[in-house]
């Protein structure tokens, strides 16, 4: 209907037209024509301000009005009405609406429940009891004429629709919002993002049109079907899908969206059910194929889907769904290069989708390719900032490229609304170390271990550094260390971070061991320093002066570059401090060597040293 409307009428007439719907109470089509405003011009912040009173929630509210202050800064109308709802700070410069005067923008925006209550008899009918009560009424009017005036004098006399494939799939992904031009989520609902948002600033793949024309008599329980989908209603969904059935037994795209509700539930056997259906109805129809290697999936990640998946494709070439499915399928296989072949022709069908840039994201994280990786997930976010798995990836990466700050923002976001995800908590904690913020490195790791400890092995290093770091709950520190070594023993920052472990606990036999250790697993001029730097504290406090003059000595004699110059210092004043015990004090020299090795560690090596160091 909004489609045919904008036909026929320039903006400025639709946008008049809403305004006057929104007051006079009918949010729904007022809702309707600001979105179709949206579409032809997704940059108009005052469309978006509008758009913020015709919604359902203010959550909803809060999205709007950002939106609008992202498109324009200074725009005292979004920033006023985000304070008012708590999504921004109190700002001098905007100054509450005076109260001694009516507040036309409240007027505008219809902020009914700030206005003077009605009573008397006025006031009993507004009541929503009432409205609810009437409103039942009149639904039980029109469903027995529906019933009986339509759906059983023609349910033989219906034409059997002609079925296509459907557009991508409805999702499960919450949905971020942002704070201005910063990253901020904020859920709307479980479920599909609201079909009232697509619009091309925040695009999601949830779109539940088939390009099948419904019956004359199906089309209104077809609307109903939709709300409840706006809703996230699933039983109602289904309900008033099977409805449609019967009137049209033998639609298969309406047995494949009956599938996809069973899927969002997790309802999978009644999903494979009606998928199984829709095959039935149609072999040729190839969305329910790859709804079919989703279930399947869902139920069994092991499973082999790719023939269902080759199916869905072979039917419909043109499907950008099945083949981002099939990427994804791939990865997880371990055949990246495989799923960038698909994700390529993904790209080219759904240029628009952000889906497609994370699992290129995945693709190339998988092939080590971290740069085009993190370049893929940025794009991602770019294209959508509502897409909550995007969060996840970029803090992944953002770690992996030393983005420390940048990984902490983008974890923190994804963690309000994935507080179980062990795994990015134990990621967060990691962040939260390698910035300093140590308290907050142990409370994330204490978070995730509790959730699951299974994977986590390697990141109680970074709570053992923290105890380390503030000096507290040795024991502790040293059990993580323990662990985190043991999940990589061939590791020379794991085996240095268990040294400075036994190191604070006094245990200097145990420290001597690891010393060894890193000798062994040096590569680098930097790791070998480190392992001397170490071994000369060490046999000190093991009261063997001339093995730590020795180890002394040789760091000295290393390059400046390899070392920190605290490193430097602290050797120099050791060294000055056991040399005239010993006769060949005047042998050693502080002349460094040139570098024979500059090539970079494999592996990061976690912790401060040696600064906060214990020394002697």
């Amino acid at each position: 209907m909004a489609e045919e409307y904008k036909d026929e009428q320039p903006n400025d007439t639709i946008f008049q037209d809403a305004v006057d719907a929104l007051r006079r109470g009918d949010k729904p089509r007022a809702k309707e024509l600001f979105t179709l405003l949206l579409k032809t011009n997704q940059n108009n912040p005052t469309y978006w301000i509008w758009l913020s009173a015709a919604v359902d929630n203010s959550k909803e509210r809060i999205y709007c009005l950002q939106t609008a202050l992202k498109l324009d800064p200074e725009n005292g109308t979004a920033k006023r009405g985000l304070i008012l709802l708590g999504a921004l700070a109190p700002d001098e410069s905007i100054q509450p609406f005076p109260m001694n005067r009516p507040r036309t923008w409240e007027d505008k925006l219809l902020l009914a429940n700030e206005k003077p209550k009605e009573r008397g008899i006025r006031a009993f009918a507004k009541s929503p009891v009432v409205r609810l009560l009437g409103v039942m009424v009149i639904g039980a009017g029109l469903l027995s004429v529906l019933i009986f005036g339509f759906v059983l004098p023609n349910q033989t006399r219906v034409v059997p629709t002609q079925t296509n494939t459907p557009g991508p799939s409805p999702t499960f992904t919450t949905t971020p919002t942002v704070f201005g031009a910063t990253a901020e989520p904020t859920r709307v609902f479980i479920g599909p993002t609201p079909l009232w948002m697509l619009v091309a600033e925040t695009y999601t793949p949830t779109a539940i049109y088939v390009n099948t024309p419904r019956s004359p008599q199906s089309r209104d329980q077809y609307r109903l079907a939709e709300q409840a989908y706006k809703n996230g209603d699933w039983d109602t969904y289904i309900t008033n899908m099977e409805l449609i059935l019967v009137l049209e037994p033998t639609a298969a795209d309406i047995h494949y969206l009956i599938g996809e509700a069973y899927r969002f539930k997790g309802e999978t056997a009644n999903a494979l059910a009606a998928y199984k259906e829709a095959k039935n109805i149609n072999p040729d129809f190839s969305a329910p194929y790859l709804g079919e290697a989703r279930v399947r999936l869902m139920n069994d990640p092991g499973y082999n889907a790719e023939n269902l998946l080759d199916d869905a494709i072979d039917l419909d070439p043109n499907y950008g769904e099945a083949y981002l499915e099939r990427a994804k399928f791939l990865i997880s296989r371990k055949d990246p290069e495989a799923a960038i072949v698909d994700l390529n022709r993904a790209a080219s069908l759904m240029p628009n989708s952000p889906d497609v840039y994370l699992a290129y994201a995945s693709a190339y994280l998988a092939l080590g390719e971290d740069a085009s990786a993190l370049e893929a997930a940025e794009k991602a976010y770019s294209m959508d900032i509502t897409a909550l798995p995007v969060y996840e990836m970029l803090g992944r990466l953002y770690i992996q490229n030393g983005q420390y700050q940048r990984a902490v923002e983008s974890l923190e976001v994804y963690i309000v609304y994935e507080p179980e995800d062990a795994l990015a908590l134990a990621r967060l904690g990691q962040g939260y170390y390698e910035l300093g913020e140590y308290e907050s490195a142990i409370s994330a790791l204490d978070k995730a271990t509790t959730i699951n400890r299974t994977g986590l092995r390697s990141f109680l290093l970074y709570r053992g550094l923290a105890h380390l770091e503030l000096g507290d709950n040795i024991d502790q520190a040293v059990e993580d260390l323990e662990d985190g070594k043991d999940a990589d023993d061939e590791s020379f920052a794991a085996n240095l971070a268990l040294l400075r472990g036994y190191f604070a606990a006094e245990k200097f036999g145990s420290a001597y061991l690891q010393v060894e250790a890193l000798d062994s697993l040096a590569e680098t001029d930097e790791e070998t320093a480190l392992a001397l730097y170490w071994r000369g504290l060490i046999q000190e406090k093991r009261e063997e002066p001339k093995d730590a003059i020795k180890a002394w000595r040789e760091l000295l004699e290393m390059d400046e570059d390899v070392m920190t110059a605290e490193m430097r210092e602290e050797a120099e004043a050791h060294l000055l401090k056991l040399v005239p015990a010993t006769p060949t004090a005047t042998m050693w020299t502080l002349t460094p060597s040139p570098r024979t090795n500059t090539t970079p560690s494999r592996t990061p090596t976690p912790g401060k040293t040696p600064s906060r160091t214990p020394t002697p």
